[in-house]
């Protein structure tokens, strides 16, 4: 198994026998990686990551869970994915210091870019809800956040504030949901008063990379996305389609999570399909000729049969 040609002969397994599910385009300029390691599971992995077109940080993750199960396993299969905790480093639960859980489950999740959509979604009885207001004005954003937090209040929705975390401390938000740059930009002393505050914490993710970096901060929840491809943000990443989806909801099981990004009643059979329930909707809702009607029907495919 330590010959060059062994390394090649598993990695191509690995790319034959995922390649339907979870292979993308490689990126503009992706280089193969050269990894110096004497493990050939470990470059056989990273080696099948990079021609199915994960990221190189996502590629690293997925090789290093490869050789831990590999070794853990005492054998190497190519057709199962790894989707185990403790071969990605992860922390076992419960876990002292987390963010508290959710009060319910997320379900379908409106994110909306002022008080007013914030608070329509709230009333047509959208059970979680995101405020997404961007804004160089500060007063601007404490009345926006203050407005959503009074709207809400009543009918039993999850509001999420997105960023601005010491403005939903202080008007008594539900939550905070923070985007990786977000996340980078806020320190361990700000994450500590949202938790101690009591407030909920979503992490944004769009891969394994920052799937792990999220996962190492307990949040509530993690949402991955893009899905399907989306205009109404401008995504550092591909869309990760299903097949991914699936993968990355595995290896989530034990916390809560949702999908995000170009999800629509069309597509959304196969959201489910990959074992994901709880989704965030932008567009869909907001064109939505009859926002009742719209949101009794996603709620009614999202409920289980």
């Amino acid at each position: 198994m330590t010959t060059i040609t062994s390394i090649d002969a598993m990695a191509k397994a690995i790319v034959d026998a995922h390649r339907a599910t979870l292979a993308l385009p490689l990126a503009p300029g992706a280089v193969a990686p050269t990894p110096a390691s004497d493990d050939p599971v470990f470059v056989a992995a990273l080696q099948a990551a990079h021609t199915l077109g994960f990221i190189h940080a996502d590629a690293l993750c997925v090789a290093r869970a490869w050789s831990h199960r590999t070794r853990r396993s005492g054998q190497f299969d190519a057709s199962a994915w790894p989707d185990e905790a403790v071969d990605f480093d992860m922390a076992p639960r419960p876990r002292t210091g987390a963010f508290a859980p959710l009060a319910q489950p997320i379900g379908l999740y409106a994110v909306m870019p002022d008080a007013a959509w914030t608070v329509r979604m709230a009333r047509a009885g959208v059970p979680t809800v995101q405020l997404r207001f961007k804004s160089g004005d500060a007063q601007a954003i404490r009345a926006e956040v203050r407005a959503a937090v009074a709207g809400v209040q009543g009918t039993g929705a999850q509001l999420f504030i997105n960023d601005h975390w010491q403005e939903a401390i202080d008007a008594g938000a539900y939550g905070v949901h923070l985007g990786q740059e977000d996340l980078e930009a806020t320190n361990q002393e700000s994450l500590d008063a949202i938790r101690h505050a009591g407030l909920r914490l979503g992490l944004s993710t769009h891969g394994y990379a920052e799937m792990l970096i999220a996962d190492r901060h307990s949040p509530s929840y993690i949402a991955m996305g893009a899905v399907f491809p989306t205009t109404l943000k401008q995504m550092a990443t591909a869309p990760q389609g299903t097949g991914r989806l699936r993968a990355y909801a595995a290896l989530l099981r034990g916390s809560a999570h949702m999908a995000i990004g170009g999800i629509d009643l069309n597509n959304l059979p196969s959201v489910l399909a990959a074992g994901v329930r709880d989704v965030g909707v932008v567009r869909a809702l907001m064109a939505a000729p009859d926002l009742d009607a719209a949101v009794a029907e996603w709620k009614a495919a999202l409920t289980p049969a």
